[in-house]
This record gives structure tokens, C-alpha cells and sequence, in this order.
């Protein structure tokens, strides 16, 4: 409450000084375009937060609002249409922007792209290559519903959430932080991904699995599309893009994984969908050199993160994204905030801020990638996915 309190605060009196329209115009036509992010789209938001990470969905009408505030002020452009202008540098009277959505779930098919169609707007889907076509769930999706399952179930959640730490090599960075995550399974699901290899994840989930089933309801609503409604988003004009083979976050993987995973992805989808695929994003926006070099040897021509920054030697595969869902730009209220979203569009909530990832690796990237490390503080969570 103090934090939303605070941040509608801040909005409207930016709002009000007219800061943000300042900050976009003194980029004009120069600066770079707006690209926005989402993941799940709903008909409504859920009242049971169990059933999804929260801050993965969006609902219909929230979405629509997003779309409409932002239709006044920039103009829509494929993907392509956008990395045309970002290689060319070229000015224009209006600035550009563009839609995204990540992990490639089949509600963006039924919810999303209807609504994107009716409103004439272009939209990219990053689809996770191998969970296309298939009933398996997404690694984050899986950890967080069996986390909220057990977290419930548990009669002490915080002894339990030590013991779980602990059998995988890590340490609560915090006595706070273990009560936080005892209460709240994505605080608990961003630590683990933020800090262990996806094979590590996968053995630890494979034993609570057997535990905590998920239910078929839940399951079907993050199932991936298929290849029949990819199809379906080519002829309608949407760009198809890479999200890796298994959503393996880059930085934790080996240098031949992540290879493996960016590369792969890419022949997979251009031989099931006959397209080149020249676009790719890092899962949860998180690259360092290791990653940035497998996804320009991979032959994408742009990648895209959640970094403000862009790096010297890779620009075009280091192009920002603003990721945003149900709650981004609400007031106090739960109401949708223009003031908010105007703030989040411009970064003005990040004018104070620093990048809190390590692009650069300090060893090796055979050492640095050998040992989890779990450094998240208490305040700082999974961003998206």
C-alpha cells in the first residue's frame, strides 16, 4: 500500500510538471522506439493467485487500455518495421512502437489476438520452441504452482523453505527474506531461477511433483500454442520469434547449453514454420557475454532485454523492452492510471536506478557458470519471464 501510495504520488506530479511529455520530446523522433512486453493474456484477472504468477497476466481490458493510451502517442509497426529504424537511425514525427508477448501461451491466441486484430495493431509472439505443440508446462509456470501448493500445505513453510534452500546449495540471504518467501511463492520461484541451472530445478521439481499435483484446469490454462496457430499468426501478419528451446535463463547455463538453446530454437522454428526467424528475447531480459555471443553466432539480427542500457559491441541485440501487466499502471484504487503507465512508457521510475545485472562475467565462463550464486536481496524479485 505505502509503495502504491508513493508511486501514484510520483506519477501525477510528474504528470502534472509535464516531465515525462519533456523527457519524449527531447528524444523526438531520435530516440529509440517503444516496445512493450507481455505474457498471458486473460479474459479477467484471477482472484486466486495460486493459479498463475501474477505478474505474467493481464487482463483483456486492461490490455486494451494499455493499447488504446498508447495508440494516441506512438504508432504500431511490426518488429521488422521496428529494427528497420533501429539499424537505420532514421527520425520520424511520431514515434515508433510495438507489441510483444513472451512464452508463446495459447490464450495470447484466443484472448489477445482478437482484440489485436480488431484494433489493427501488429504484435510479435517469442515462443519457447520446444514446449510448442505440447502439453508440458514452462519450467517457471510448474515451480510456482507446486511452490504455492506446498507453501499451503506446509504446517511450518518457513522451516520448509530453509530445508529446500539447503538441499540445493543455497543460503537464505535474510531472515526477513525467508518469512517473505514462506508467504509468497514468487518471491520463493524468482530466487530459485534467478540462482540455479535449469537441471537443478528440474530434479528438485520432479521429486514435489509427486507431492503436489497441478490441477488439469490449471494446467490447461498455460498450455503453449500449437504449430496450426502459429500458423494462423503469420497469415494474419504477426512476427514469430525465439524464446530459447526450454526458457533456460542464459546467464545460469553453460556456454554450450546456451548454444544449444539459442540456436537450436532458431532451426526448429524456421523448419516448422518455413520463415526466417531474425528476432529472439532473452528469457526474463538477462544476457551477459556468453549469451550475447551465441545469439549473434545464432544468426538473429535482433534481440531484445529489459535492460535501459544497450551494449557498445551488440546495439541491435540489446534493444530495451518495457514489460508490463495487470497491476504496472494501476492507482491505489486497482484502477488503470494513464499518469502511471506515462511514467513506466518514459522510464521515469528508473531515473534513479542502476542495472542490476552482470553482463560481464568476472571469470571464465566455464568457473562462473559452476557455482550457483544466490545474490537477491530482500527487496528485489523476478522481474517477468
Amino acid at each position: 500500500m505505502i509503495r502504491g501510495l508513493i508511486k501514484s504520488g510520483f506519477a501525477n506530479t510528474i504528470g502534472r510538471a509535464g516531465l515525462s511529455r519533456l523527457a519524449a520530446s527531447a528524444g523526438g523522433g531520435h530516440g529509440l522506439p517503444l516496445v512493450l512486453g507481455y505474457h498471458r493474456v486473460a479474459e479477467r484477472f484471477p482472484h486466486d493467485s495460486r493459479a498463475t504468477i501474477p505478474s505474467m497476466l493481464i487482463s483483456r481490458d486492461m490490455l486494451r487500455r494499455h493499447l488504446e493510451w498508447t495508440a494516441r502517442r506512438f504508432r504500431f509497426v511490426t518488429l521488422d518495421e521496428l529494427g528497420a529504424s533501429v539499424e537505420s537511425g532514421e527520425a520520424f514525427e511520431r514515434r515508433l512502437a510495438a507489441v510483444t508477448f513472451d512464452d508463446g501461451y495459447e490464450d495470447i491466441y484466443h484472448v489477445a489476438c482478437p482484440l489485436l486484430r480488431q484494433m489493427g495493431i501488429p504484435a510479435a509472439v517469442f515462443v519457447v520452441s520446444d514446449l510448442v505443440g505440447t502439453s508440458r508446462l514452462q519450467l517457471h509456470d510448474r515451480l510456482y504452482l507446486i511452490a504455492a501448493r506446498a507453501l499451503a500445505a506446509s504446517h511450518s513453510p518457513e522451516a520448509d523453505v530453509r530445508r529446500m534452500l539447503l538441499g540445493a546449495g543455497l543460503n537464505p540471504p535474510s531472515e526477513r527474506w525467508l518469512r517473505t518467501a514462506a508467504r509468497d511463492p514468487f518471491t520463493l520461484t524468482g530466487a530459485l531461477l534467478k540462482a540455479l541451472p535449469q537441471d537443478t530445478i528440474e530434479r528438485s521439481l520432479t521429486l514435489l511433483e509427486y507431492r503436489f499435483n497441478i490441477p488439469v484446469p490449471v494446467r490447461a490454462q498455460h498450455r503453449a500454442m500449437s504449430w496450426e496457430m502459429l500458423q494462423d499468426l503469420l497469415h494474419w501478419g504477426f512476427t514469430v520469434g525465439s524464446h530459447t528451446r526450454s526458457h533456460a535463463l542464459l546467464t545460469n547455463e553453460s556456454e554450450s547449453k546456451v548454444r544449444e538453446e539459442t540456436r537450436g530454437s532458431r532451426r526448429r522454428l524456421e523448419a516448422r514454420l518455413g520463415q526466417p526467424i531474425r528476432h529472439f528475447a532473452y528469457p526474463d531480459g538477462r544476457y551477459d557475454d556468453v549469451a550475447l555471443r551465441a545469439v549473434a553466432n545464432a544468426g538473429y539480427r535482433f534481440a531484445y532485454t529489459t535492460c535501459h542500457h544497450r551494449d557498445e559491441s551488440y546495439p541491435n541485440l540489446t534493444i530495451p523492452r518495457k514489460v508490463l501487466w495487470e497491476r504496472s499502471c494501476v492507482d491505489t484504487r486497482g484502477r488503470f492510471s494513464p499518469a502511471i503507465l506515462e511514467c513506466q512508457v518514459h522510464s521515469m521510475f528508473d531515473l534513479f536506478s542502476r542495472c542490476r545485472q552482470h553482463h560481464r562475467l568476472a571469470a571464465s565462463p566455464s568457473l562462473a557458470r559452476s557455482k550457483p550464486s544466490f545474490g537477491i536481496q530482500p527487496h528485489e524479485r523476478l522481474e517477468h519471464t
